[in-house]
């Protein structure tokens, strides 16, 4: 019923309030009813054929690419890494090999009036959109020499989102598809925009969260959305059907952050109710983890097995998905400061994770970026070097290919306006990073 919308129509959860289930359930039966002619066997065949094809193509792409001179079992070799991917096992040894930055190469991006409160990388490392306080939206292309201004979708005021492209509140969250096409862009009046990210031109509003849109991912490989919210659900959706899916329930204290990788499930950071959840979508059900005293404010996979997250406790958590107590803890990861004559720990507002790698970066308000090394099988967090930043690092994101670190700052941390930090900028800082060989090893031997 949904598949033929026009573009920008609004679509409504609240529609299917009847069941939460509702939406999942007739798209299944349809989908079924379309696929008669096929056995379960035979989908699986044509299936796993395409998948080979695709796969067979972008190897002998990058070996034209690269001018590989003697012939290898791309494939197979490509093969091998996406199981130990699937499992959780794939962890490139990258982090003993990165060198601190030069100060003077990292470069500072200005365009957004109020802070920076979310940034994303396109898949293929050639752009960053970021979105801010001010309610608007910035295409960058990263290139260090240019950081030039590809797109920008102004800010509008309270209540102009039908005839006003952008939006007209802080946006807190936003999300790219694997595949580049889609960006999703989450805000505090409760709206999801779909955006073209090729054109910035706006394609949906997605609504029916009842409070602040504060995580969005979409899952690998698909045009499945997660959405979660202050009002303590995650939502499902499917960008390229233009239709909602299903809501899923369980935190008891605002959802502050929401990752995904290609599995049919996501991870949230429930703030105050001091709980990370793994959400598994078919089964609908969650499983709990608990390991952080303060508000849970970021979250991000590390790959299908592990993720970590930070608290405003100053805590940062290392987590396997099988075990519902952190495998590592670093207390006080940026230190203390003085407040109001007392001793705080700073609080953690930003994580990230180099997929498949055993390298982590957190962000505070601090003075600094901290990177930090996984230790083997996960089990310990190694602090590796800091690098300087003023401000609320309110997001960070590396680069697929592991070359750089984009960090969002601004002088307020994107939830609140606890504070302000005058002399910090509201920017967006792409920092290179340099590695001593260019060798890794595809595997830790201890990180089953």
């Amino acid at each position: 019923a949904t598949a033929g919308r026009p573009a920008d129509e609004e679509v409504s959860s609240d529609s299917e309030t009847e069941s939460p289930f509702l939406g999942r359930r007739r798209r299944e039966a349809a989908a079924a009813e379309d696929e008669v002619d096929e056995t379960p066997q035979e989908k699986k065949l044509r299936l796993a054929k395409q998948y080979l094809e695709e796969l067979r193509q972008l190897e002998e792409e990058r070996a034209e690419e690269e001018e590989e001179p003697e012939p290898a079992d791309l494939v197979g070799d490509r093969l091998k890494e996406d199981v130990l991917e699937q499992k959780g096992r794939l962890q490139r040894l990258v982090a003993k090999d990165v060198q601190p930055p030069d100060p003077a190469r990292i470069r500072v991006l200005r365009g957004h009036q109020l802070p920076v409160t979310c940034l994303v990388i396109s898949p293929d490392d050639k752009f960053i959109f970021s979105a801010s306080k001010d309610g608007s939206l910035i295409k960058c292309k990263w290139e260090v020499d240019s950081g030039k201004r590809l797109c920008v979708v102004p800010g509008g005021k309270k209540g102009t989102e039908e005839r006003h492209m952008g939006h007209a509140s802080h946006v807190l969250c936003m999300a790219i598809s694997s595949d580049g096409k889609y960006l999703a862009t989450g805000d505090r009046n409760k709206l999801i925009m779909i955006w073209d990210a090729a054109t910035c031109k706006r394609l949906h509003i997605f609504t029916g969260h009842r409070e602040a849109v504060s995580g969005l991912s979409f899952r690998k490989g698909t045009h499945q959305l997660y959405s979660a919210s202050h009002d303590r659900c995650v939502k499902v959706w499917d960008v390229a059907e233009n239709a909602y899916v299903e809501t899923l329930f369980g935190h008891q204290d605002v959802i502050t952050g929401l990752d995904s990788l290609s599995r049919e499930c996501c991870v949230t950071a429930g703030g105050r109710d001091g709980t990370v959840r793994l959400w598994k979508i078919p089964e609908e059900s969650q499983l709990v983890f608990s390991g952080h005293q303060g508000s849970i404010d970021c979250i991000q996979l590390i790959n299908e097995e592990h993720m970590v997250s930070g608290a405003d406790d100053g805590s940062l958590a290392l987590w396997g998905l099988t075990k519902k107590k952190p495998l590592a803890l670093a207390r006080q990861a940026h230190g203390e400061q003085d407040a109001q004559g007392l001793q705080q720990p700073y609080w953690i507002s930003a994580v990230a994770a180099l997929r498949n790698s055993d390298l982590l970066a957190t962000g505070s308000h601090s003075g600094s970026v901290k990177l930090w090394k996984c230790g083997e099988g996960f089990r310990k967090l190694e602090h590796l070097l800091d690098i300087p930043l003023v401000g609320f690092v309110n997001s960070l994101k590396f680069s697929a290919a592991g070359d750089f670190l984009v960090a969002g700052i601004g002088q307020e941390h994107r939830l609140g306006r606890w504070w302000r930090i005058k002399e910090a900028k509201n920017s967006i800082c792409i920092i290179p990073l340099k590695q001593k060989t260019t060798a890794s090893s595809p595997e830790s031997p201890g990180s089953s």
